[in-house]
């Protein structure tokens, strides 16, 4: 990877991280806390993805990327663990 690259890759990682971490506190905090209720926010967050008319730049685009992300793997895994 090229070291001027490297910066986005740590920050997707972070981002994503600290994401999963606040996942993980609003489920177990929040008792009325479903999947659908965070499939809404993953919605907008397409929304908000798909409506870069403006340009949001490089490090905009992979906070975005990275929350979205986090979302649908924190969405997946809760699914997988109610088929249990």
């Amino acid at each position: 990877m090229a070291e001027s690259d490297e910066w986005r890759e740590i920050k997707y990682k972070e981002v994503f991280d600290q994401e999963i971490r606040g996942l993980n506190r609003r489920r177990q905090s929040d008792t009325g806390c479903k999947t659908e209720d965070l499939e809404g926010i993953l919605s907008n967050l397409y929304i908000l993805e798909g409506a870069d008319h403006d340009g949001r730049g490089t490090l905009q685009d992979t906070i975005l990327s990275a929350t979205i992300a986090a979302y649908e793997h924190f969405i997946h895994q809760w699914r997988l663990e109610s088929q249990k």
